[in-house]
């Protein structure tokens, strides 16, 4: 399966592509939006990871990043991506949610509203059976939205940060929504 537009009542989630490599620069040069992310980055920097981005989609067919749209204008990005790191547990069956929005939309449930559709592509069309996702124990903003959709938190955890940000020192945080619980009509469950 291809990476395929998604829509929501507000958003078009289309697939990443080179003509939304501005607003990403944009979004990553936002130090409000980088706060529990990582520092700031450059357009070079934003430049490499777009192109990361883009090939998620290429290894793992139906998944990857998701430009998300309102009235034609850019919110965010949302993602579905296999598991990176060892201790978030077998690639097959699961995925890693999320989002990254544009200031002047936060607050008005677009963040969840992208990521219900992602979680119900994820297990609808995808077949996944586990889909996570991770923040700093700090952005309450991001818990919230989690928790929103329907997930539940699993662990506190602390990773090695060469230049950890303001707030690390509590850790990350993992929540996350089973194919099961969301059919039994969670949050992020469709209909």
């Amino acid at each position: 399966m291809s990476q395929v537009i998604l829509r929501t009542a507000r958003l078009v989630l289309a697939p990443l592509a080179d003509v939304h490599l501005p607003h990403e620069v944009a979004l990553d040069a936002d130090a409000e939006v980088m706060r529990f992310l990582a520092p700031v980055r450059s357009a070079a920097q934003v430049t490499r990871l777009h192109r990361e981005r883009v090939a998620v989609a290429r290894r793992a067919p139906g998944w990857g990043f998701w430009a998300g749209s309102t009235d034609g204008e850019f919110v965010g990005w949302w993602l579905l991506e296999p598991p990176s790191r060892a201790d978030q547990g077998p690639v097959v069956g699961q995925a890693e949610l999320g989002y990254r929005l544009a200031r002047r939309f936060w607050r008005r449930g677009l963040a969840s509203e992208g990521a219900r559709e992602l979680i119900r592509h994820g297990f609808a069309d995808l077949g996944l059976s586990r889909i996570f996702a991770e923040t700093m124990a700090v952005n309450v903003a991001s818990r919230a939205t989690m928790a929103a959709v329907g997930m539940r938190y699993v662990r506190t955890f602390h990773l090695p940060w060469p230049d950890p940000l303001p707030g690390a020192q509590a850790g990350e945080v993992e929540y996350a929504l089973t194919r099961d619980e969301w059919a039994a009509g969670g949050s992020g469950a469709a209909g």
